[in-house]
C-alpha cells in the first residue's frame, strides 16, 4: 500500500516535465502526492495524466491548495517566461524550487523577484539522470533560508537521497551545480577521447572500458555514457546541447571569479562543436563518435 505524504504537502506542481521533471512528476505519484503538471509538450503532459497527474496550460490555474511549485525548465529564459504566471495565495506563502542549471547571478535575481512578490524560493539544481530522479535517488544541491528548508525536508527527501545542504543563499546551489558539471564535462570529455585512442590503438574497447572503470581512471559518467556509446544507444537521456551549455556557464562563473580553466576550457569546447556538428539531438554519449571521427 503507498504511504500517504503529510498533509502539509497538500498539492505540487511541477513546470517542465521533461526527462528530469517528469522522473519527478513519476516519483511522487508514486508516493501518493497530488501532482499537477505544466509543459509546453502535450506528449508529455498527457502520459502524466495517465498516472493520475493534472494538466494545467500555465501556472496560473493552479489552485490555492498548491503549496510548492517546482519548477524543471532548460534554462534562464524559460524560467522568466513561467515565473510570472505563479501566483500569490493567502495563508502560508507558496515555495518555489528552482531545478534548471542556470548562471548564478539569475538564481539569485529569480530568488529575490519571488521573495519581493510574497513566495519563498529554494534553489535546488539536480543531479543523476531521469532514472534516478524517478526512483528518488537523485542528487540535489540546496541554498534557501533554514526555515524553508526545515519547511520542504519532507518533499525534499522524497525526491532525492542525495540531498546536500550548500548553504542559506540561493545561488550557491547553482555553484555548486556547476562546478559538478563542469567537472562530469571534463570526465566524460576524457572518457570518450580515450576510448576512441583505445579503438585506434587496436584496442578491444569494452575490454578497455572494462579496465577504465575497475582502475584509476574510473568515472560515473563515463562508465554509463560509454557503456550505452558501444550498443550504438545514442537515444537522448541527455542531450549533447546541455553538458555544452552547462560547462559554458561554468566557465563563465570561473571567468568572474578571475580563475582561467585550463582543463576545462578544451573540455566544453568538445560539447560545443560535437553539437555544432551534427550531435545536438543526440544523447552526450555520442561524444565517442564524436572523438572517432576527429581522430581519423
Amino acid at each position: 500500500m503507498n504511504r500517504q505524504p503529510p498533509t502539509s504537502a497538500g498539492i505540487i506542481a511541477i513546470i517542465g516535465v521533461g526527462n528530469m521533471g517528469g522522473g519527478m512528476a513519476c516519483c511522487l505519484l508514486g508516493k501518493s502526492y497530488a501532482v499537477h503538471v505544466i509543459d509546453i509538450d502535450a506528449t508529455k503532459t498527457k502520459a502524466l495524466a495517465k498516472l493520475g497527474a493534472v494538466v494545467h496550460a500555465d501556472a496560473s490555474s493552479l489552485p490555492d491548495s498548491c503549496q510548492v511549485v517546482i519548477v524543471c525548465v532548460v534554462d534562464s529564459a524559460q524560467v522568466d517566461s513561467v515565473l510570472p504566471n505563479i501566483q500569490v495565495v493567502s495563508g502560508n506563502p507558496r515555495t518555489v524550487i528552482l531545478c534548471p542549471t542556470i548562471a548564478p547571478e539569475d538564481v539569485e535575481r529569480f530568488a529575490e523577484s519571488l521573495m519581493v512578490r510574497g513566495l519563498q524560493a529554494i534553489d535546488a539544481p539536480m543531479s543523476g539522470g531521469p532514472a534516478r530522479a524517478e526512483n528518488g535517488t537523485m542528487s540535489l544541491m540546496v541554498a534557501c533560508a533554514d526555515n524553508v528548508f526545515t519547511q520542504h525536508q519532507t518533499l525534499l527527501n522524497d525526491l532525492s537521497t542525495q540531498i546536500f545542504r550548500v548553504s542559506n543563499k540561493p545561488g550557491d546551489g547553482a555553484r555548486m551545480k556547476l562546478c559538478n558539471n563542469l567537472l562530469a564535462g571534463i570526465n566524460l570529455a576524457g572518457a570518450a577521447e580515450v576510448l576512441a585512442l583505445a579503438e585506434r590503438m587496436g584496442l578491444e574497447p569494452a575490454a578497455a572500458l572494462a579496465v577504465m572503470q575497475s582502475s584509476s581512471a574510473q568515472s560515473w559518467i563515463g562508465q554509463d555514457r560509454m557503456s550505452r556509446a558501444l550498443m550504438d544507444d545514442y537515444a537522448p537521456r541527455a542531450h549533447m546541447t546541455l553538458l555544452a551549455k552547462d560547462t559554458k556557464l561554468a566557465l563563465a562563473m570561473a571567468a568572474k571569479a578571475g580563475v582561467d580553466c585550463l582543463v576545462g576550457t578544451p573540455a566544453s569546447k568538445a560539447f560545443v562543436d560535437a553539437a555544432s556538428e551534427g550531435y545536438a539531438d543526440l544523447d552526450d554519449a555520442a561524444l565517442l563518435t564524436f572523438f572517432r571521427r576527429k581522430q581519423k
